[in-house]
């Protein structure tokens, strides 16, 4: 049985993905998922800038778009923008963008 991913969720024109944000981190990376205590799941990102003036939403977009080879304009924080929990909007082919989203999870033993 495939597991359906938690930490994101596929639309018709893209994907909406579930991230926790630290902001300033001694570095920016994506730290791969996570479950919460109540049993949700979210990207785990670090981003050097401060959550002010919506540095640390850029930096994450930045880092996004890097990690998943798109251009910053496809990436856009849905919610969340002044929380650490946030729904980002990544725009593009659904199927395309879950391959790239997926091999961010842990591996499965």
């Amino acid at each position: 049985m495939t597991r359906k991913p938690a930490h994101f969720r596929t639309e018709r024109n893209g994907v909406t993905l579930f991230v926790r944000l630290t902001p300033k981190s001694a570095r920016d990376a994506i730290e791969g998922v996570e479950e919460t205590d109540d049993g949700r799941f979210h990207l785990k990102a670090r981003v050097r800038a401060v959550p002010e003036d919506g540095k640390a939403n850029a930096a994450l977009v930045n880092l996004l778009a890097k990690r998943l080879g798109l251009a910053a304009r496809d990436i856009t924080i849905a919610t969340g923008a002044t929380s650490r929990l946030k729904q980002v909007r990544i725009s593009g082919d659904p199927d395309e963008l879950a391959l790239k989203l997926a091999v961010l999870e842990p591996p499965k033993y």
